[in-house]
C-alpha cells in the first residue's frame, strides 16, 4: 500500500513538474513575442504610478485580510520593500496568486452569497490590471449595461426601466442568471479576453487569478470555473463575458428590443406576449451555449399593468436592483390619482435592511451617546436614503421608523425615568427637533415623536 501511494505521489509530482515546465516555456515564448502582440501592456500595469494608485484605491475600499492575514496597513511596508521583486516575478511569469479566503454572507431569502477575499497584495495587483483594462473595454461596452462601470449606476438602470414602462411596452422579461459568478466558464472567458487584450502575458496572469483556488476551513480547493465575488477584477471580467454573450448578441440580433442589464440581472421590454415568450426562449438557448442557466423562479414574463393596460394576468410585478415594479396608486401634478406601473423599495430589500439594523444592537449600547450611535450608523442609513427614496419613497419609511423604535428601546434602557415607551418616545422626539443632524433619517424628516412623521 505504501509503495502504491508513493508511486502515485511520484507520478503526480512528475506530472506537475512537467506542467510547470511547459507553462514556464510557454510564458518565456510569450515574453519574447510580446512586441508583436500588444506592446508592454503588462509593463503599463506594473508601472509605479499605476500600482500606487491601485493600492490607494484598495486602501480606500478597506476590506478584510486574505489567507495571509496581512492587513491593508501591514501590506504597505511589504510592498515598499518587495515591489521590485514582485514586479520581476510577474514579468517572468513566476508569480502565483494566493487562494482567496471563502466568506459566506447570509441572504435575506435564507440562502448565502459566497464571497472570495483575495490577499491585499493580490487585490492591489488585480486593481492595477483593472485600471488598464477599463479604458480598453469601456468604448466597447453597451450603453444599456450599467453594472460596475464608471459614470453609470443602479439608479440609472432603474430610471430607464421606469421610462420604458411608461412608454407603453406592455410586457417585460425579468432576467436572473443562476449562480452567474460561480459558473463562469474559464476557457470561454479567456478566449473572449483575447479578442481585445493582445498581450498574452496579461491574459495568462488573469488566468492564474481565475485558477488561484479557494481556501475554506483551512482546505484549498481548485477553481475550475467562476470568478469569485469579492475579487477586484471579477466585475470587469463578468461584464466582458456578458457583453459578448448577451449585450452584443441582443444589439445585433434583436435591435428593436430594448433592455437594461446590471451585472447578472436584466430587464427586456416587449410589445407583445408572443415577443416576450420568443426572446425568453432565445436567451435560454443562448445562455446554455455558454454554460449559463437562467434562474427559473426569478426569470419571468411580466404584464406591466396600469390604467392603460388593464388585462388580467397572473404575473404583474418584478424586482430589479432592490426595487419592485408593480401597479401602484399615484398622484399626478394636477392632484389626480391614477394607477401606474411604478417602482418602490422591495420587501426583500426592506427585510435585509431591518436585519442589518438588528445586527447593530442599538438598544444594548447604553455605554454610547446618541452622537456616537449616529456616527456608527449614519453613513449606511444615508446611503439607503439616497438610493431608495427616488420613487414611491413612502414605502421606505417603515425602515427608518424601525431605527427610531430601536433608539426608543435604547432610551428606555439608558434612562430609568424614561422607562415607558411614551416617555422615551416624547423625550427622543424633543431631542430630534432640537438637533435633527444627529441622525441621517431625522435630517430626512422621520422623527420619533408622536405627531411627527415624514416630510
Amino acid at each position: 500500500m505504501t509503495e502504491n501511494t508513493n508511486s502515485g505521489c511520484s507520478q503526480r509530482d512528475s506530472a506537475e513538474h512537467e506542467g510547470y515546465a511547459k507553462a514556464s516555456r510557454s510564458f518565456n515564448r510569450i515574453w519574447k513575442e510580446r512586441d508583436s502582440a500588444q506592446p508592454k501592456l503588462l509593463e503599463a500595469i506594473l508601472y509605479k504610478d499605476n500600482l500606487n494608485r491601485a493600492y490607494k484605491r484598495v486602501k480606500a475600499n478597506k476590506g478584510a485580510a486574505g489567507i495571509d492575514e496581512m492587513s491593508i496597513e501591514e501590506t504597505l511596508p511589504y510592498l515598499k520593500e518587495h515591489q521590485q521583486e514582485l514586479k520581476n516575478r510577474i514579468l517572468r511569469g513566476k508569480y502565483t496568486p494566493s487562494p482567496v479566503r471563502r466568506v459566506e454572507i447570509p441572504k435575506p431569502d435564507g440562502g448565502v452569497r459566497k464571497l472570495g477575499i483575495p490577499t491585499v497584495i493580490d487585490r492591489t495587483i488585480q486593481e492595477a490590471i483593472t485600471q488598464r483594462l477599463v479604458p480598453i473595454y469601456e468604448p466597447l461596452f453597451a450603453d444599456d449595461s450599467y453594472g460596475y462601470r464608471p459614470g453609470k449606476n443602479a439608479k440609472d438602470a432603474i430610471l430607464k426601466v421606469k421610462e420604458y414602462a411608461e412608454q407603453g411596452y406592455t410586457y417585460a422579461v425579468s432576467l436572473d442568471l443562476s449562480k452567474y459568478f460561480d459558473t463562469l466558464n474559464h476557457e470561454i472567458l479567456i478566449n473572449l479576453l483575447r479578442k481585445t487584450v493582445k498581450d498574452e502575458r496579461v491574459v495568462q496572469l488573469i488566468k492564474r487569478y481565475l485558477k488561484s483556488g479557494v481556501m475554506e476551513n483551512g482546505v484549498v480547493m481548485e477553481t475550475e470555473e467562476g470568478s469569485p465575488q469579492g475579487g477586484v477584477i471579477s466585475p470587469v471580467l463578468a461584464n466582458l463575458f456578458l457583453h459578448y454573450v448577451f449585450d452584443d448578441f441582443m444589439t445585433k440580433a434583436y435591435p428593436n428590443i430594448w433592455w437594461e442589464r446590471y451585472a447578472d440581472d436584466g430587464v427586456l421590454h416587449c410589445q407583445s406576449y408572443k415577443q416576450a415568450v420568443f426572446i425568453k426562449q432565445k436567451l435560454e438557448e443562448r445562455f446554455q451555449q455558454f454554460g449559463l442557466e437562467l434562474n427559473k423562479e426569478k426569470t419571468r414574463i411580466v404584464y406591466c399593468k396600469d390604467d392603460r393596460r388593464s388585462r388580467n394576468y397572473s404575473c404583474t410585478q418584478f424586482t430589479f436592483l432592490g426595487y419592485t415594479f408593480r401597479p401602484r396608486l399615484n398622484k399626478n401634478k394636477e392632484g389626480k390619482f391614477f394607477v401606474g406601473f411604478t417602482p418602490a423599495v422591495s420587501e426583500k430589500a426592506k427585510t435585509a435592511m431591518k436585519q442589518k439594523i438588528r445586527g447593530w444592537k442599538i438598544q444594548l449600547k447604553a455605554d454610547l451617546s446618541l452622537k456616537d450611535i449616529g456616527n456608527m450608523i449614519n453613513k449606511v442609513v444615508q446611503g439607503w436614503i439616497n438610493y431608495y427614496t427616488h420613487y414611491y419613497k413612502s414605502e421606505f419609511y417603515e425602515v427608518l421608523r424601525y431605527i427610531n423604535q430601536c433608539l426608543i428601546k435604547w432610551v428606555r434602557r439608558s434612562y430609568k425615568k424614561k422607562n415607558t415607551r411614551s416617555r422615551a418616545e416624547h423625550w427622543l422626539g424633543a431631542v430630534a427637533r432640537r438637533d435633527r443632524n444627529l441622525f441621517a433619517h431625522w435630517k430626512f424628516g422621520i422623527l420619533p415623536s408622536v405627531g411627527e412623521g415624514a416630510v
